[in-house]
């Protein structure tokens, strides 16, 4: 751990070991040891992201309250290294240079099932977004109504999710 002094927080890095939207909270696991640190889903979203996929890296400022270590802000999240064998066939998508990001808005999402649908703002087609979209870009889930960023592709099936980023993603470039 170290001391930040701009904050005057204490600065953890690790990796997240579980989130689950549904419970709104999950725990990061430190690379220094200690307890695990309970990650709540509003921290989360001050960041600007509704969830977090297992593994992802992450930095955040800590607290110590009666309950334990908290997550106190999220600084970075860096999505979890996919390895070749994780890879499910046909979502190795390849983004031609120059597609831009665009608004839009989940429809639906469904986890278990692996996929969902977005509408791109002033598009009436929907756009397919698989879970290992997801997961390569640091999400775990997505919620209807929820704002994204979109790198949107043509697929096999008509047009697909490349990368899904977190709505005030493409505002940090």
């Amino acid at each position: 751990m170290t001391e930040d002094a701009r904050l005057g927080d204490t600065v953890v890095t690790g990796t997240v070991k579980w989130f689950d939207n549904v419970k709104g909270f999950g725990f990061i696991i430190a690379d220094a040891g200690g307890p695990d640190i309970l990650l709540h889903a509003n921290v989360l979203r001050n960041f600007g992201q509704g969830s977090v996929a297992d593994r992802s890296r992450i930095q955040v400022t800590i607290q110590q309250t009666e309950r334990g270590v908290q997550a106190q802000e999220v600084l970075s999240i860096e999505p979890p290294e996919i390895e070749d064998d994780e890879q499910p066939d046909g979502m190795d998508i390849e983004i031609p240079e120059g597609t831009p990001y665009l608004a839009a808005r989940v429809k639906w999402f469904d986890k278990a099932k692996g996929f969902g649908f977005a509408n791109v703002f002033g598009h009436s087609e929907d756009v397919f977004v698989h879970m290992e979209v997801l997961r390569r870009f640091g999400l775990a889930d997505l919620q209807p109504g929820e704002a994204v960023c979109l790198r949107v592709v043509e697929g096999p099936r008509g047009q697909m999710a490349a990368e899904v980023r977190a709505w005030d993603y493409v505002q940090e470039d």
